[in-house]
């Protein structure tokens, strides 16, 4: 497989510490999408998923299905927010 798992995240929130005072950014996973390698590299995210959306503002994930066989193309935590339209992709 030659698809890179990229995350597509919510805005940051702002969080705050046990004190009250704001701790930073928290975001978190809206959408798990595959994206084709860029050309002529092995490991840099292409311009856009296989659903068809830019990757620029999409983080790339550690997780690669070629290291882990028989299981899914992503991490199974992230199962109930998987880009249907990229699934179908893969599946096909």
């Amino acid at each position: 497989m030659s698809e890179i798992v990229v995350y597509e995240l919510d805005r940051p929130a702002a969080t705050r510490s046990s004190t009250g005072a704001p701790s930073g950014a928290e975001r978190r996973v809206r959408k798990v999408h595959a994206a084709p390698v860029a050309p002529g590299t092995r490991a840099a995210t292409g311009p856009r998923t296989l659903c068809g959306k830019d990757t620029f503002a999409m983080e790339a994930a550690d997780w690669k299905p070629t290291e882990h066989p028989g299981a899914p193309w992503y991490p199974v935590e992230y199962a109930s927010v998987v880009c249907p339209d990229c699934d179908a992709v893969i599946e096909t």
